[in-house]
C-alpha cells in the first residue's frame, strides 16, 4: 500500500489531474482527490494523494512543501489516518429527550 499525503492550500480552480501532474515529478501517483464541499461542489481548498513508497512521498514532501500552485503556498505533509465516525457528533438526549414538553410553559 502506498504512503498518503494531505495536501493543503490548494486554489480553488485546482483539478485532480493538476495534482497528479504535480506530483507525478516526484514518483508514482496512486490516486489524487481533491476534496469538495459536498453540498456546493466547491473545492475547500485541499485534498490527498497517494504516492507509491513511503521514499516517494517524503520526495514530494520535501519538494514541494511550502511550494507555491498559482500562487498559493502548499502545505504538503503526511496524512493522519482519518477518525472513525460515530454517530451524531457526541452528547445527544439533552436537548428535548424525556418527556419535556416544549412550547409550553
Amino acid at each position: 500500500m502506498g504512503s498518503k499525503l494531505y495536501v493543503g492550500g490548494l486554489p480553488y480552480a485546482a483539478t485532480e489531474s493538476q495534482l497528479t501532474t504535480l506530483f507525478a515529478a516526484h514518483g508514482t501517483v496512486e490516486s489524487a482527490r481533491v476534496i469538495a464541499d459536498k453540498f456546493t461542489g466547491q473545492s475547500r481548498g485541499f485534498g490527498f494523494v497517494e504516492m507509491s513508497t513511503p521514499e516517494e512521498a517524503k520526495a514530494a514532501i520535501t519538494a514541494l512543501n511550502g511550494s507555491q500552485m498559482d500562487g498559493r503556498p502548499l502545505t504538503v505533509n503526511e496524512a493522519k489516518p482519518q477518525e472513525p465516525r460515530t454517530g451524531g457528533g457526541g452528547g445527544g438526549g439533552g436537548r428535548f429527550g424525556g418527556g419535556e414538553k416544549r412550547g409550553r410553559f
